[in-house]
């Protein structure tokens, strides 16, 4: 078959968690809202790459993966990076096949392809003394210290529900498969990689190896955008546009603003943490290292409108 290559800007997607939901049957039928949108953008003849979350996708792997090693006794326990892999591939899967079925409606010749995606981290990296993700279930202290002399990795108590593994959050160094990923797009697939920011692999004896970690993936995406110099990075969340003095009387909705401006805004503390902050960062980042590009937050349901200009916020160098 031929694919109608798109002839119009790169862009990388990066979805939030509200595009895919939180179970299974919640996320198949919001991968078919969301692919609505992605074929929008590709009808338009972007060539469009989509990173992903999986924070409750991995979460739930891991889980179940525990909790049959801890009761059956037959079911080996699961790697966590491993764990990880396997919530792209799930998530991939569905995204493609939602995005197929949306292209043969509208007789786009074109195609997808998931790239089960590793990204390199430093093993000096900070991070990895301070692990503060948690992740997988809730157990007992007495369960939490077996495990940890098991597998070596850390449990904290969390918020007085219970024990946890925490992992570190490390930076996006390199993205290994990068030049499979532009090739797939140059040659006009819709690109699904970088989920979850990517498994978390750092380099030894000429080798990968991944790690307990989990990567921002605002971050990776916007490394992979700023890599092969992708026109946009749009980081697609659950508001229209990015705002300061949130949630006050005095809340001021931003359509432009420079990397000196969100400077400013985030030394003054107007974007949350665990929230928009890690999201105007990752737009940051990039423009750094592509100052000709342009970045874009915004809703999946303005994404298209976002691209031309009409709405979202953008971000310039």
């Amino acid at each position: 078959m031929a694919y109608q290559k798109g002839d119009g800007k790169s862009v990388v997607i990066a979805l939030g968690g509200n595009a895919l939901g939180n179970t299974p049957e919640e996320q198949l039928e919001l991968v078919e809202h969301t692919a609505v949108h992605i074929v929008d953008m590709v009808a338009e003849g972007i060539n469009v790459v989509v990173s992903h979350g999986n924070g409750p996708q991995v979460g739930m792997i891991n889980n179940a993966f525990d909790f049959a090693h801890d009761n059956d006794g037959k079911t080996p326990a699961m790697p966590f990076p491993e764990c990880g892999a396997m919530s792209q591939g799930y998530i991939g899967y569905q995204l493609s096949q939602a995005i197929l079925g949306e292209l043969k409606r509208r007789s786009i010749m074109r195609s997808t392809a998931t790239v089960v995606t590793q990204t390199v981290v430093y093993p000096e990296d900070p991070a990895f003394q301070h692990p503060t993700k948690p992740v997988g279930a809730f157990l007992t202290e007495e369960e939490a210290m077996r495990r940890a002399e098991e597998d070596g990795c850390t449990y904290k108590e969390d918020s007085g529900r219970g024990w946890r593994m925490v992992v570190p959050s490390p930076k996006p160094q390199r993205i290994v498969e990068l030049d499979a990923i532009k090739d797939l797009m140059d040659d006009g697939y819709i690109v699904i990689a970088a989920g979850g920011g990517g498994v978390p692999v750092i380099e030894r004896d000429d080798s990968y190896h991944g790690v307990p970690a989990v990567i921002d993936k605002d971050r990776t995406s916007a490394k992979l955008a700023a890599d092969f110099k992708a026109d946009m990075l749009v980081i697609l969340t659950a508001v229209e546009k990015v705002a300061i003095n949130f949630n006050t009387p005095e809340q001021e909705d931003i359509d432009t603003m420079t990397v000196a401006q969100a400077r400013v805004y985030i030394e003054e503390g107007q974007f949350a943490p665990g929230s928009m902050l890690p999201k105007v960062q990752a737009c940051i980042e990039y423009l750094e290292s592509h100052p000709g590009g342009t970045a874009l937050i915004t809703s999946l349901d303005h994404a298209a409108a976002g691209l031309k200009g009409e709405t979202g916020t953008t971000i310039t160098a």
